[in-house]
């Protein structure tokens, strides 16, 4: 009997086929667990709970001796190793090889001998000069793994990896690759109205562009492992993920929570898109796993408990503006609340998200945070006539609506977190067309980013007439990451009273699928037939007020 909603774990039932006939597998799901601590752990928090199975059910069949797991950790300075588990006894070496994502080899082949018993077979390389992986450029590659007998393959084993290096420094912050790194986040609940916590991979895909599209970096999974499809978005597309151990409030005994912790890390090791490991939510900590986390990762990413000063990292949620975050950056501790602004009725996002932010970004202990939530949790209930229910007010958190409607505060959070930050000024007739500007990318110049500007002359009072308007293109500045400061100079026509400038991201990120004003986001997902959404409905004018955008 396997305890735990959110982890993935499989049996062995060779010894119960019947070859050659039809064979039926059924599974027996309970609501509620028999151990309590699992109820603690997962079904007494704060977000709607289901029944049922909504994760993926597959059948494996692999040979007798095979690849039972790999874990990789790929350094920023092109050093490999793996550790990879064996089952059975009939092979005598492992090899491994790099390819690109366009399948050329990077670099020579790898192996080493089968260790025997049960323990791991370490494999090392270097690779010269990689592609390095960041939110910003997310390069990736493939590296194989062939088990082999007497030079025969046995089982090969395919996993996507990322070359870079994540650091927790005392008293400093979070370092990627040797840059200091502020964390622009939202945490985010596996959700969709028509099909709760099943999701899909289109659906991953538009929520990773969406948080993107509002110059995101970074995800926190809360508060439970989330699909591996989502996790392969953000290493695709490029976003820090922050891969949680449930817990809310409550936590998991010692013996069920170490298998769960197991099965996460396990599952989810490979992605170079984790660099945290939260062990918990808000209390819900237990403390005997922190030892399992440090024990079974190769890369040794640092771990957190969410709502804890913990391991030199102060993770307090919600601290006030006006006296909490003086006192805690006054501190010791790098301060990283991994909640920071509640969203209720889009009320709390953008309202204040300027004032933290810039606090932030200026303070050096302040590694960033995260914004409670992603989008709205509402679920059609079909025992209620198809109402979108919220649960009252206990749902409606979201920067997003239900079926990712954007809200007011969508388009803040976008400027706000800006990675091109233009210092004010003010425009008089002496203006000569420069802005000073800051490069807040943690990797990327500016001048791979695109510059547009667009002047308009407004009609006098009372007249028909229609604006007279001028656009033109800006030669981007070479100004170097991390808060360096740069001049726009624009090419100005000699006449004109108002001034616009927008600005795409970088032309040359995979990860840059959108520039602004350059037409919609995908829309919802494509469901398979069995969870087929219906047309988004209209929502009643009283589930919440107007937002009020300035």
């Amino acid at each position: 009997m396997h305890q735990g909603s959110y982890y993935r774990f499989k049996y062995d039932i060779t010894k119960l086929l019947q070859y050659g006939k039809t064979n039926l597998l059924e599974a027996t799901v309970s609501k509620h667990s028999t151990n309590e601590s699992v109820n603690d752990a997962e079904r007494r928090g704060d977000f709607w709970l289901f029944g049922g199975i909504f994760r993926p059910v597959f059948l494996e069949a692999l040979p007798t001796t095979h690849l039972n797991r790999v874990a990789v950790d790929a350094k920023a300075d092109g050093s490999f190793k793996a550790d990879v588990y064996v089952n059975g006894t009939a092979a005598d070496e492992v090899v491994g090889q790099l390819y690109t994502l366009d399948g050329q080899k990077a670099g020579g082949e790898f192996k080493a001998t089968v260790a025997a018993g049960s323990a791991a077979t370490r494999l090392q390389t270097t690779l010269a000069s990689p592609k390095l992986w960041t939110p910003e450029a997310p390069n990736l590659y493939r590296v194989t793994f062939t088990l082999r007998k007497s030079g025969q393959p046995v089982h090969t084993l395919d996993k996507r990896v990322g070359f870079r290096t994540v650091e927790l420094r005392e008293r400093e912050g979070f370092y990627v690759n040797g840059i200091k790194i502020k964390f622009k986040g939202v945490c985010r609940h596996s959700f969709w109205p028509t099909s709760g916590r099943t999701t899909s991979k289109a659906l991953s895909v538009t929520d990773v562009n969406l948080m993107k599209d509002m110059n995101m970096n970074a995800v926190r999974m809360s508060h439970y492992p989330p699909d591996d499809h989502f996790l392969a978005a953000c290493d695709s597309l490029g976003l820090f993920v922050l891969d949680e151990v449930a817990g809310w409030h409550g936590n998991y005994d010692t013996p069920t929570g170490t298998k769960l912790t197991e099965e996460m890390v396990v599952k989810d090791e490979t992605h170079p898109s984790i660099v945290v490991w939260v062990n918990g939510n808000e209390g819900g900590h237990n403390f005997d796993f922190d030892p399992v986390l440090d024990r079974l990762d190769l890369q040794k990413r640092p771990v957190i408990h969410a709502w804890q000063v913990f391991r030199g990292m102060d993770t307090q949620h919600y601290i006030n503006y006006d006296y909490g975050n003086g006192t805690h950056l006054n501190g010791h501790n790098v301060v990283f609340p991994t909640e920071f602004l509640h969203g209720l009725y889009d009320g709390g996002h953008g309202a204040g998200l300027q004032d933290y932010w810039e606090q932030m970004w200026a303070h050096p202990l302040s590694a960033g945070g995260f914004l409670w939530d992603f989008s709205d949790a509402g679920v059609v209930r079909t025992d209620k006539g198809g109402i979108l229910d919220t649960d009252g007010n206990h749902g409606a958190d979201g920067i997003l609506g239900p079926y990712r409607e954007k809200e007011g505060s969508y388009f803040t959070i976008k400027e706000v977190w800006s990675p091109v930050f233009f210092e004010r000024r003010e425009i008089t007739p002496a203006f000569d067309g420069s802005f000073r500007v800051q490069n807040r990318f943690h990797f990327t110049n500016l001048n791979q980013c695109k510059f547009t500007w667009k002047l308009t002359q407004l009609p006098g009072p009372g007249s028909k007439a229609a604006p007279i308007t001028k656009t033109g293109t800006v030669a981007a500045p070479s100004v170097t990451p991390g808060g360096t400061y740069g001049t726009l100079q624009l090419a100005l026509p000699p006449t004109g009273s108002a001034t616009t400038c927008s600005t795409s991201r970088p032309k040359t990120l995979p990860a840059a699928r959108f520039t602004p004003g350059a037409g919609p986001l995908p829309g919802p997902p494509r469901w398979p037939s069995s969870l087929s959404a219906p047309k988004a409905p209209a929502r009643p004018s009283s589930r919440r007020p107007t937002p009020y955008i300035m």
